[in-house]
């Protein structure tokens, strides 16, 4: 029995010693660090290798680099747009856009978000129409077809793109296929034999190096990006695959809400895909005028403004975090948010709270089937936490909810792959498009209004009553969200 106690002796010590390594690389994000403290203390030693794989910090490492010529473009426009807009000198097409110069100027400032405003913008809310209308561009593709996914199938979808996208490929057409190695694990060389054969170039972001084991588990490209000619873009919440069709019997209908762009905002996106795919390809692209063409002259446009934001593990500042903050402090009459996955940090619940608490209509639209079990309960946690402070919410019923929208006061909107939750706000890289236009903000809304005929509310006295067993869960899953 002795060396049973004198083993558990040194597990002790060597726990506490693991449990101190994780309390100083951790040093920046407290809920971050007590999540992790309580996996060691459940799963001792085994809880810090899972926290090797899963919880290394990427923050300030240089994984992005830019030739220098189109550095100094960059800066160059960057510069000039922070200049006018601290002076007061930005021309603004639509005068309203001007109440959110504080709001563009943050994602100038840190995110290198430069503000465009000859765009034009088609939404899209079913995998069907989205993705009919994406074929068509394909097929109509000149120069280059760049396509970035989270999550790729080989099923019918899935192989019908990738057949569109080699026939492309075999008429000389440039076209490069990034796809993230964890969304599309169980995507098979196999998938993409022809598509190489035919001269398309395909890469894995962050892939794994040990089969089965990918310690970079943790950090996932969740963009979704077309780019077509450099001309026509696309981006939001649908990935590849049959389920975003509406064909998975357990989820039914997918809803979902996707953009497609065009004008200079194009550039911006084309900017994103060639960084990701720089950084995860050994064939860097070169950066020529083809993948940015001049705007043609006469081309029609709503005049959207639009600023594309980007995040990702390596930032310094957690993008979205001061993005979604500063919407919600700018609201005056209404704010409605729709994500699948809703576990926000402390200083946005209480952006939340605090703008119910003032009058302001905020309405959450969170899926009422769950996709992710512990996730879902983290959510009701929070949204329990807000229906006190007189946050309205709905359980979408109608069939999945997976659109990442935020909408101010019918003025102005975010769109794109990041979710209301720590894993889009801290730690996958993300994308989103930020709409200064009343017109396009309005068409949102009405989608809002729409779902919402699909959904059930719940009321703070409906979630009185959950269960023990329910409440139980909701605290556990709180507990563990920030790691989630």
């Amino acid at each position: 029995m002795d060396w049973i106690s004198h083993a558990l002796t040194v597990l002790f010590i060597v726990n506490i010693l693991l449990a101190l390594t994780v309390v100083f690389l951790e040093r920046r994000n407290v809920a971050a660090t007590w999540s992790w403290l309580m996996v060691l203390l459940f799963i001792p030693i085994l809880g810090f290798l899972l926290y090797v794989m899963l919880g290394q910090n990427l923050s300030r490492r240089k994984l992005y680099k830019w030739n220098q010529r189109m550095q100094e473009r960059m800066q160059t426009v960057i510069s000039e747009q922070r200049e006018q807009l601290m002076n007061g000198t930005m021309t603004y097409l639509n005068p309203m856009v001007s109440e959110y110069r504080d709001l563009i100027y943050l994602n100038v400032s840190s995110n290198d978000a430069f503000l465009t405003q000859d765009n034009s913008v088609d939404i899209f809310t079913d995998g069907i129409s989205k993705f009919s209308d994406l074929m068509l561009k394909i097929e109509a593709a000149k120069s280059h077809i760049h396509m970035q996914y989270y999550i790729v199938k080989n099923d019918a979808l899935g192989k019908r793109i990738i057949q569109a996208l080699t026939k492309k490929a075999e008429q000389g057409v440039i076209v490069r296929f990034l796809y993230d190695d964890i969304g599309s694990r169980s995507l098979k060389d196999s998938f993409f034999r022809d598509f190489l054969k035919a001269g398309g170039q395909k890469a894995a972001f962050f892939p794994s190096r040990i089969p089965y084991l990918n310690y970079r588990v943790n950090y996932r490209n969740h963009r979704k990006l077309v780019i077509i000619d450099g001309k026509i873009g696309y981006m939001g919440g649908f990935n590849v695959g049959n389920e975003y069709l509406g064909m998975n019997p357990r989820f039914g209908f997918w809803r979902d809400t996707h953009l497609r762009l065009t004008g200079s905002v194009v550039r911006a996106l084309q900017s994103r895909f060639i960084l990701d795919w720089n950084l995860a390809s050994s064939t860097a692209v070169e950066v020529n005028q083809c993948y940015f063409p001049e705007r043609e002259e006469g081309g029609t446009s709503q005049q959207v403004p639009i600023q594309i934001v980007a995040s990702g593990p390596n930032e310094e500042w957690p993008h979205f975090v001061y993005t979604f903050l500063k919407m919600i402090h700018m609201a005056k009459k209404r704010i409605l948010l729709q994500t699948p996955y809703f576990i926000p940090e402390e200083s946005m619940l209480n952006a939340l709270r605090i703008a119910a608490l003032s009058g302001i209509d905020v309405r959450i639209m969170i899926p009422e089937k769950a996709d992710h079990l512990f996730v879902h309960w983290a959510s009701l946690y929070y949204v329990g936490e807000l229906l006190r402070a007189g946050v309205k919410c709905y359980l979408y019923d109608y069939g999945f909810l997976h659109a990442k929208t935020i909408i101010i006061d019918g003025k102005m909107a975010s769109v794109g792959t990041a979710n209301f939750d720590i894993r889009s706000l801290r730690l996958n890289f993300e994308t989103n498009a930020l709409m200064y236009h009343e017109e396009t903000a309005k068409k949102l809304e009405a989608t809002f209004w729409k779902d919402m005929e699909g959904c059930m509310e719940l009321t703070l006295e409906e979630y009185e009553k959950r269960s023990l067993r329910i409440r139980f869960l909701e605290s556990i899953s709180k507990l563990i969200s920030p790691i989630l």
